[in-house]
């Protein structure tokens, strides 16, 4: 999809018991704050399953590439309204840094299911920037080795645990925006959702 066709804690006891279940959860996880005019989206990542594509998505956000991006398209699943994709990028001034291996589902042994963010590419191998959030489990985005041709999916490599709301808003909002992609056409979002900013947690 570029433009798309998922711990360790060393402490004492006491502490243990005592930290909040949120930050047990995301030890050894980071998280990203995705602040849009509709409200955050707070995705946290798997950089030991899938650490390729973990860092390369941290590079950049650390570098700020994301500020003044957008969420550019909403892709609904034919027949299933509120389930589909919407997709990210940074501003089109924004060079990218080279592109990534692919990391796929069969490797990192992630699935694209409700709430799962992935990395959009065309050909494998050229992952940059553009990234998806899944809403409703999209199994067809998984690597499946029986498959003929292009078989190996995307690269999932973390997970929304906050503000699914607005993902699905997203989704639902106007998508009769001109794309070059004719298989895209009634998919992308007029106008875009601005990315505000995206930072670590």
């Amino acid at each position: 999809m570029s433009d798309l066709p998922r711990r360790s804690l060393i402490a004492a006891g006491g502490l243990v018991l005592a930290a909040p279940r949120a930050a047990l959860a995301a030890a050894g996880k980071p998280r990203v704050v995705i602040k849009t005019p509709r409200g955050s989206i707070i995705v946290e990542l798997e950089p030991r399953k899938a650490p390729l594509t973990t860092a390369n998505f941290l590079r950049y956000v650390d570098a700020k590439s994301y500020d003044g991006g957008s969420f550019f398209r909403a892709a609904r699943t034919p027949g299933v309204a509120k389930d589909g994709t919407i997709v990210g990028a940074p501003d089109a001034k924004v060079r990218p840094f080279p592109p990534i291996a692919h990391e796929s589902t069969t490797k990192t042994g992630l699935k694209h299911l409700n709430g799962t963010i992935s990395l959009g590419r065309f050909a494998t191998g050229t992952a940059t920037s553009n990234f998806f959030v899944c809403v409703g489990d999209q199994p067809y985005l998984d690597a499946n080795p029986k498959a003929s041709g292009d078989n190996l999916g995307y690269a999932a490599f973390g997970q929304v645990v906050q503000g699914m709301p607005i993902v699905e808003k997203i989704l639902s909002l106007p998508t009769n925006g001109e794309t070059k992609f004719k298989d895209q056409r009634g998919q992308w979002l007029k106008p875009p959702v601005p990315i505000l900013t995206m930072r670590r947690a």
